[in-house]
């Protein structure tokens, strides 16, 4: 599991959760739409606090996390996090991880 978020998208959660910082924004799969990664499933966002994370990540004043229930999702995946600056949303764009196999 590895989860990428970019200076644009951090500065898009500022805006647009219009909190002071620190505060803490959940990820979590959404069963909703077509997704990318799962069929059925998108990748939401939240602000809550942890309760039982499985990954923690903070940057600028903000703290990313999936609890420990919503791993599945990401695992075996890349996940990066940007923002369209035309549009004015959110980008998420996953890439499954390399698996090396040694015989």
């Amino acid at each position: 599991m590895f989860i990428s978020i970019d200076e644009k998208a951090t500065s898009w959660f500022t805006k647009e959760f219009e909190f002071n910082k620190p505060f803490s924004i959940r990820m979590f799969p959404q069963y909703a739409g077509f997704g990318e990664k799962h069929k059925g499933y998108s990748l939401a966002f939240s602000a809550e606090i942890p309760a039982n994370a499985g990954f923690v990540k903070e940057i600028n004043g903000i703290t990313f996390f999936v609890e420990g229930n919503d791993v599945w999702f990401f695992e075996d995946t890349e996940t990066y996090l940007s923002a369209d600056d035309l549009v004015d949303e959110i980008l998420v764009t996953f890439k499954e991880e390399n698996k090396t196999t040694i015989n």
